[in-house]
């Protein structure tokens, strides 16, 4: 855990970083292609606009491609632990109202331990980037499973209800789950590193062929040429926001009301 959240502060600062370096690189990609279109034309060098002209749109068609599709996987992940959040509140709640199925004498202690774990499982995400109170939830949290489940398994026991076995059982195995489920997929469900070094690759490459086109020309219109790198610095930024939605600006606390509900119900 503590690994897992010095790894979200650190993207936190590294999307920035990425951002600013990206928007900077490709002003001087720019300006150094230019300065070799400038010396093409100084020496008199004979090209087929037509054929560089294929290629240009080539490599902008390439990079088009995948700032789209690196976009969608981000924004499907974020609607994906969006999901996970209610499937988790769903799961929880299935697992409380089950609890009816024990021995009354029973039911107390665990409703005790659900509301504790419920608090636990809300410090986990909800206190990011406060990696201390993060780290101390999970381990609450796990050490709360420990206590619940054969907890609950003995009330089974002493109940000697099948049905009361059968779906409590089921419901809370269902409840760790999706905890782990959602966990491991903040953790891990990520695109591999190597497709946005691709992409500040060919963003880069692009101002470069961006600048060799304009050594042809005479006019030098810095205004389309900060914009066109703010806009790619900029989006390459979200993108990186929101394949981390606790970090950054892009959050998804607001569905995290869905949990605080179920809470409150609790009492």
């Amino acid at each position: 855990m503590a690994h897992w959240g010095n790894q979200m502060l650190g993207i936190a600062g590294l999307a920035v970083l990425s951002s600013l370096g990206l928007f900077v690189g490709m002003l001087l990609a720019i300006e150094v292609g230019r300065r070799l279109g400038i010396r093409s034309q100084a020496d008199e060098q004979k090209t087929d606009r037509a054929a560089a002209g294929l290629i240009d749109g080539a490599v902008f068609g390439l990079m088009g491609l995948l700032i789209a599709f690196t976009f969608s996987g981000a924004a499907s992940r974020l609607d994906h632990r969006r999901d996970l959040v209610i499937s988790e509140a769903n799961a929880i709640g299935t697992a409380y109202l089950r609890l009816n199925l024990l021995p009354a004498d029973k039911q107390s202690p665990l409703r005790d331990l659900f509301r504790q774990y419920l608090d636990a499982r809300l410090d986990v995400f909800q206190k990011l980037p406060d990696m201390a109170a993060a780290e101390a939830g999970l381990l609450r949290a796990n050490q709360l499973q420990s206590q619940i489940w054969p907890m609950a398994v003995e009330a089974c026991q002493l109940s000697g209800s099948v049905p009361a076995t059968t779906l409590l059982l089921s419901a809370l195995n269902e409840m760790f789950d999706m905890a782990n489920l959602r966990t491991t997929t903040s953790r891990v469900m990520h695109p591999p590193p190597v497709i946005f070094i691709m992409l500040f690759v060919l963003a880069l490459l692009s101002s470069l062929l961006a600048g060799y086109s304009m050594g042809n020309s005479r006019d030098n219109n810095r205004f389309h040429v900060i914009g066109f790198a703010a806009i790619i610095a900029v989006t390459v930024y979200v993108i990186l926001d929101i394949e981390y939605p606790r970090a950054g600006l892009i959050r998804v606390d607001a569905v995290d009301q869905v949990l605080m509900e179920l809470r409150s119900s609790m009492q």
